[in-house]
């Protein structure tokens, strides 16, 4: 794992853009097509608002979703919300590019089968995900693998469902689906999770973070986060 600090959350956001537009030119170049997984949050809104201005092959990039709130479609606790914003409206990308996880389904295990097998037919089985873009909560979580949730032991799925968090309960890619991506694109900032980002960067596997992969990681932080403010 690589770290690169930067001046403040938006240079960080920036930054990260640039790094995935130029994994999404290589990928094409390589394979003919470009899968990310994005995360939530106000610094990737910013991130993907970059993104969407810069050369990336977007005929040939498919978004995927880390992670969900069980909410209502168009809600603005929906990630997927905030994702069409950022790269619908200035003419990214083909709505069909953007594959939304279905949490607005009656019956959330089916669903989260069925974006199983979405990701599988557009990364392939078993799933490789070119890159993935996480956060880290202040409590050490990311995605949506919480402390304490019984889906931190999930091992034989790519999806699946949490328990309550926050007030919601989320749809989630797994470690396994975490850990088989090319590449992985964590954006952290601010100073509350400056002790959680050196707890990452050990590895420390009593956090959720901690035990994803540092292989082909890389970190953007900005100096609030890195504890270098």
């Amino acid at each position: 794992m690589t770290l690169e600090v930067l001046d403040d959350a938006d240079s960080a956001a920036r930054r990260a853009a640039e790094a995935i537009a130029g994994e999404a030119r290589a990928a094409v170049k390589a394979r003919g097509r470009f899968t990310v997984a994005v995360s939530g949050g106000r610094t990737p809104w910013v991130m993907l608002h970059a993104l969407s201005s810069l050369d990336v092959p977007w005929e040939s990039v498919h978004v995927l979703q880390v992670d969900e709130r069980v909410a209502p479609e168009g809600h603005e606790d929906r990630n997927l919300t905030h994702l069409r914003e950022c790269l619908l409206a200035p003419g990214a990308l083909d709505p069909k590019q953007i594959h939304a996880m279905p949490v607005d389904s009656p019956d959330l295990d089916e669903a989260a089968a069925r974006y199983a097998q979405t990701l599988a037919e557009v990364a392939g089985s078993p799933l490789v995900i070119d890159l993935v873009h996480l956060g880290l909560g202040a409590d050490g979580h990311t995605a949506s693998l919480v402390p304490g949730d019984p889906v931190l032991d999930v091992a034989d799925r790519d999806v699946a469902l949490t328990a309550e968090y926050q007030g919601r309960r989320r749809m989630t890619l797994t470690y396994p689906a975490i850990n088989r991506a090319r590449r992985v694109l964590w954006l952290v900032t601010g100073e509350d999770k400056a002790a959680m980002l050196a707890r990452l960067l050990r590895a420390d596997p009593a956090i959720p973070a901690g035990r994803v992969r540092q292989d082909d990681a890389v970190v953007l932080a900005d100096r609030a986060a890195s504890g270098q403010a």
